[in-house]
């Protein structure tokens, strides 16, 4: 190790300013630093500005021979201890209020760094890295840095390698050694603040006894700590605060921070029905809420707290999407303008891998939200789990070295170190614009909650807790013995306070039914609920030919003056005859003219995944790249001035974060058009979660609708188990009470309508697509310009040609997917046209009239089939047999498999030959 590590660019500013100084007037230089400049300028004379080792061999030599720069020895040893404390400092503070900090090695003694006590009353010039404009005795340095390192804060940032982060955190901490410095009518304000919190959990365990509530207490600082971070930040220029936390102390934060009404959340505890009887809703901790906070100075500032499942950090990603969505559009991308804020529990944030795959978009293009706060509630116990049981990582907070954020570990009993840290925060995050995380050390008063009793599995643990003082009474005892507040103000506060909860708790007892108010309601004003006669039909979403070819030329169109890849040329040159001379677009073009079409109209469209730029299989191309300097051009940005934005963003090799924050997106945006696309359609398959709490289940939990589209690529073509299929099954199994759209498209119009139709809907839906694969090149799988001018969506698609000859049909296919066309192309090579195929396009919600429309007008069929590729306890059968009264209606499929599909291509072409004829064999 280089021994002289220590000498980091900071020091060396300090050095280099001292030599300056020393050219200019060597008298005004302490004579032993004088001493010291001289050697240097002597070796540099003796061994040459290169000489190295040898240089500083000199030095050292000339130090040790001096008895006059013995001094200069020990600055170096007073600078290692500094940097020392700011590298190691964390692991020696006071921050656990309920346990002793584990031992760490060596400590900070300075005889580990060769000073003895009598040292301490030297005067060093190193003392001037503090922030000090002379030197100072080491015993004031020693002083500074554990006021600064090592009392109720601890700091890690010393990995930060942005030399500007690390000293303006250097130089912020120095200030007033990193010591709260409120006034007094602050600190009043900070107990007021923890009476509520404290005051609001005592009335819920006084009122509702023995109910789950998931309390704060133990960690009331929290409260103080996120109202100073709101209104600092607000007064630091931001507009909008996004919230995500579990339920750890959401009550809490819902009435102190968000101010919702504590007669509303009294009211839902008493598990009264809905006022919607088709609303299910959700336990009362999980509920989001916004609102628009009046600041003392005037200011508004608007205030999101998303709604969240219990898998406890998956609102992470959510948050993020939804500040992006207000970034982006609400404050013309200015970050600045919008705060996210995520408040995590130990336990999760240090296991729950949601927590990497979005703290790794930080910085990302698509993804950058100009930097969160992160609060750790860490109460140092998850359910039942000891801390050292939980993670390998020293601090819970570790993940967050992984973006080189800084961390402050935090006493939750010293209010206002708590509070000063939020603010510290607040201003980092606003200078700039980056990650910060603070890790509140406190405890849980009870159980997981209310319910539980802890001490079957921490006795010792919870035996300190019962006897320890809450953070108000050991802040209301400061204030006390400083004689800022008496009796009587604390006795007022306490009795404000709870004649309001009292009053509030009466007018909860007038409620009959409870009302869920959705957040974000203001964007979502213009929406209604749908019911089932709004989906049939589909409202027109033709789009006049002078529109369609003002795309196609954008899209057909390439900038003269700049050279691109042979082959990308064919494909424009080729998409260019589709329009002009065939007639005839294939997949690709068509979604890319539904997406123009709506840029036209003033509908923003946003897409994200892996590789979506280009598109897996190389169908896209919606971001072009020139051969020789790889700029990015984008032709459906190019389509008329005025014209709404695309984006498209390659996302990181993550599935659950990027849909995630693509949801939370569509959710803040709802008049916009949202897609996330997987690679493959199993990919949805880390994404579940998101899937399963967020897409199907939040209008009927949290009553949020939202219109995000998902293109899964689906189609059993011999890839193998992962690459076949997108689990139909599983989504089918998750629709009811018109939750979401699920389709398996056979047409580039049907695409083009879908889409346009999901924004010219009073509402909004998530979609669901099993997209192609070797349908995106099949040679029947085109569509016309008339079919995108003139026509709708289909949600079921009879067979063109047995319709023209109803009579002659004596079996009658359903089918969905590419296996359409293989049935087709079989019916042409055999002669099998007393069987028609009908499509079925949309699966969910079932057009059951349509069908059976269809199904009488073959008036002579016997035989009624559904066929699909997917094996027999996978794919759409069975829905299809709950939701259809056909008591005939044979299935063919492969047989019931535990995989997907076989991992031979000849064993999987062999099995779809086998399916295609028992279709027409029977």
């Amino acid at each position: 190790m280089d021994r002289f590590s220590f000498l980091n660019a900071a020091h060396l500013q300090f050095f280099d300013d001292l030599y300056q100084q020393y050219l200019e007037n060597p008298d005004v230089i302490e004579p032993s630093w004088r001493a010291f400049f001289q050697g240097f300028d002597f070796a540099n004379e003796f061994i040459g500005a290169s000489g190295g080792e040898e240089k500083i061999a000199v030095i050292e030599k000339a130090i040790n021979d001096s008895a006059d720069l013995i001094h200069i020895k020990k600055e170096f040893k007073v600078i290692q201890l500094i940097h020392d404390y700011r590298q190691r400092g964390h692991l020696f503070t006071e921050t656990n209020p309920v346990r002793a900090r584990r031992k760490y090695s060596p400590t900070l003694d300075i005889e580990n760094y060769g000073l003895r006590q009598e040292d301490l009353s030297k005067h060093f010039e190193a003392a001037r890295e503090l922030g000090y404009s002379s030197a100072r005795s080491l015993s004031d340095i020693i002083r500074h840095l554990r006021n600064v390192y090592c009392r109720s804060i601890g700091v890690e940032f010393m990995y930060i390698r942005d030399v500007e982060r690390r000293k303006w955190i250097i130089d912020r901490l120095n200030i007033n050694e990193n010591l709260p410095n409120f006034t007094a009518d602050e600190k009043k304000y900070i107990l007021t603040k923890l009476t509520e919190a404290v005051a609001f959990e005592a009335f819920l365990n006084t009122k509702f006894v023995g109910q789950k509530r998931f309390s704060i207490e133990g960690a009331e600082s929290l409260i103080p700590a996120l109202d100073m971070a709101i209104t600092h930040a607000a007064n630091l220029g931001v507009r909008e605060v996004v919230m995500g936390m579990a339920h750890r102390g959401r009550l809490n934060v819902l009435s102190n921070i968000f101010g919702k009404t504590q007669r509303d959340i009294f009211s839902e505890f008493e598990g009264k029905e809905y006022e919607d009887e088709d609303f299910d809703g959700d336990v009362k901790y999980h509920l989001g809420y916004s609102t628009t906070r009046v600041l003392d100075s005037g200011t508004q500032i608007k205030m999101t707290l998303s709604p969240n499942p219990s898998h406890l950090e998956a609102v992470n990603a959510v948050v993020e999407g939804i500040a992006r969505a207000r970034i982006d559009y609400g404050h013309e991308g200015n970050a600045s303008k919008v705060l996210p804020i995520l408040i995590h529990g130990d336990a999760a944030i240090a296991a729950q891998g949601i927590v990497y795959e979005v703290i790794q978009m930080e910085t990302l293009e698509g993804y950058r939200t100009g930097g969160t706060i992160h609060f750790v509630i860490n109460n140092q116990v998850g359910f039942t789990t000891n801390y050292l049981d939980a993670r390998s990582s020293t601090y819970c907070t570790d993940v967050a070295k992984v973006i080189l954020a800084p961390v402050f570990h935090v006493n939750g009993d010293d209010t206002e170190a708590v509070v000063h840290v939020a603010k510290f925060a607040t201003e980092y995050r606003q200078r700039f614009l980056r990650d910060i995380f603070i890790d509140l050390l406190c405890y849980r008063k009870y159980g997981h909650n209310e319910g539980d009793e802890p001490k079957f599995t921490q006795p010792l643990l919870y035996k300190i807790i019962a006897k320890h003082p809450n953070p108000r009474d050991i802040y209301m005892k400061k204030l006390k013995e400083e004689g800022l507040v008496d009796e009587e103000f604390l006795k007022q506060i306490d009795a404000n306070f709870k004649a309001i909860l009292e009053m509030k708790y009466d007018e909860s007892k007038k409620i009959e039914k409870n009302k869920i108010t959705p957040f974000l309601q203001d964007d979502w004003k213009d929406f209604k609920k749908a019911v089932l006669k709004d989906f049939f039909p589909s409202p027109k979403t033709g789009v006049s030919r002078e529109n369609l070819l003002k795309v196609a030329k954008a899209l057909t169109t390439l900038p003269p003056d700049k050279k691109f890849f042979n082959k990308l040329v064919r494909l424009v040159e080729d998409r260019r005859k589709m329009v002009e001379e065939r007639n005839a677009l294939d997949w690709g073009m068509a979604e890319l003219m539904a997406y123009g079409t709506l840029l036209l109209d003033g509908i923003p469209v946003r897409i994200s995944g892996e590789d979506v730029e280009r598109g897996t299989f190389s169908h896209r191309h919606a971001v072009i790249l020139v051969e020789d300097s790889e700029e990015e051009i984008i032709q459906l940005n190019h389509i008329q001035p005025g014209q709404a934005r695309f984006e498209i963003y390659n996302s990181p090799l993550s599935e659950y974060g990027v849909l995630g924050f693509d949801y939370g997106y569509a959710l803040a945006r709802p008049h916009h058009l949202v897609i996330w696309e997987a690679q493959f359609g199993d990919f949805a398959n880390g994404a579940q979660i998101i899937i399963d709490q967020f897409i199907s289940a939040a209008e009927d939990k949290w009553a949020v609708q939202n219109g995000l589209v998902m293109y899964l690529p689906h189609g059993y073509e011999g890839q193998g188990a992962e690459h076949s299929s997108a689990r139909l099954e599983r989504f089918l199994q998750l629709s009811a009470q018109f939750n979401m759209i699920v389709c398996n498209l056979t047409t580039p119009a049907q695409l083009f309508h879908m889409l346009r139709r999901q924004l010219a809907w009073p509402f909004r839906k998530p979609v669901v697509l099993m997209s192609p694969k070797s349908l995106l090149r099949h040679p029947r799988v085109i569509s016309t310009l008339e079919d995108l001018e003139q026509g709708t969506f289909m949600e079921v698609i009879d067979d063109p040609i047995a319709s023209k000859n109803k009579e002659q049909i004596k079996k009658v296919v359903f089918v969905s997917g590419k296996l359409y066309y293989e049935l087709l192309e079989e019916r042409e090579r055999e002669n099998h046209f007393e069987t028609a195929l009908v499509r079925i396009e949309q699966l969910y919600p079932l057009d059951e009239d349509t069908i059976y429309s269809i199904l009488q007008s073959y008036s002579n069929a016997e035989k009624i089939v559904w066929a699909q590729e997917e094996p027999a306890n996978m794919g759409a059968h069975w829905f299809i047999r709950m939701h259809l009264d056909i008591p005939n209606l044979q299935v063919v499929c492969p047989s019931a498999s535990a995989s997907p599909a076989s991992g031979s291509h000849q064993a999987a072409v062999a099995l779809q030959r086998r399916i295609i004829k028992k279709v027409f064999s029977i």
